[in-house]
């Protein structure tokens, strides 16, 4: 039809015998059966988009706003809490949840847990079997000092690529039994997810298995040994970033943080910050 259509002229049109109500009926009704089909295709396109954001791994991600506000990350805060997960505290309070990832010691644990026992300042350390296997009187030190120790998995794997129930749950109580076998204690089923890699599939195992999974809303690139940031580096990323409720993730390997430690919480606490465990957070 659309080939004849292509082969007659207007010329050739006969006007007068034209059925102009029909015509303009059939054409409302093919735009509307047109753009029916649009609708239905992006409402389907949005649903496929939606759950393949729902199942797929994603890695945490934040975004920046204003100077001394809170960012918001690429899964919201309500969200979390369906699984026990949380990214950031209240906006009210200047209150700072500090939290260290330990996969190795390298001589920089020491200086920073000083610098917190100056300022009395909680935090947890989310350590792997590495460390545990590696660094168990600084572990017991961690304890002995207050702090928290929580869970980041024995071997430190991309968790949101395990889809088996048993497989997760072993890496996590791989952990929790040779900090027991160490401290003569129940580790705190606090978690943190390698690199930031989760899935809901993953959020919901953790729950499952009695944990409370937590992100974080403050870091910087602190890990790499052979670039580390220099102390104005440092300075300028945490200092300009911090808001009330954060959650900070630094990492214990890091050079730079052992030395600069006593004089970042100095800066924070003349900011008007204070500091306090994450299990004033998850109790609330």
């Amino acid at each position: 039809m659309l080939e004849r259509m292509k082969n007659i002229s207007w010329k050739d049109v006969d006007w007068k015998k034209l059925n102009y109500p029909k015509i303009a009926l059939t054409a409302v009704f093919l735009l509307a059966m047109f753009l029916l089909g649009r609708a239905v295709g992006a409402a389907t396109q949005g649903v496929m988009a939606t759950s393949a954001i729902a199942q797929s791994p994603e890695n945490w991600g934040l975004g920046f706003g204003q100077e001394g506000s809170q960012p918001s990350g690429n899964v919201s805060a309500a969200e979390l809490a369906k699984y026990n997960a949380y990214y950031v505290g209240g906006a009210q309070d200047k209150v700072i949840y500090l939290t260290f990832d330990a996969g190795y010691e390298n001589g920089n644990t020491e200086p920073i847990l000083d610098a917190l026992k100056k300022h009395n300042a909680p935090a947890t350390f989310f350590v792997v079997g590495h460390y545990l296997e590696s660094a168990p009187e600084l572990v017991k030190r961690m304890v002995e000092e207050g702090h928290t120790v929580g869970n980041h998995t024995y071997h430190h794997p991309d968790m949101s690529s395990i889809s088996d129930k048993e497989a997760f749950a072993k890496e996590m109580n791989d952990v929790a039994a040779l900090y027991k076998e160490i401290t003569g204690q129940e580790m705190t089923a606090y978690y943190r997810p390698p690199q930031g890699k989760y899935s809901t599939e993953n959020l919901q195992m953790a729950k499952e298995l009695g944990y409370t999974t937590f992100f974080w809303s403050l870091a910087y690139v602190d890990w790499y040994q052979d670039k580390q940031p220099t102390h104005e580096e440092a300075f300028d990323k945490l200092l300009s970033r911090i808001h009330p409720g954060a959650i900070v993730l630094l990492h214990s390997t890091s050079q730079t943080n052992g030395e600069i430690m006593d004089e970042l919480l100095t800066k924070w606490e003349e900011m008007g910050y204070t500091f306090k465990p994450l299990s004033d957070l998850a109790q609330q």
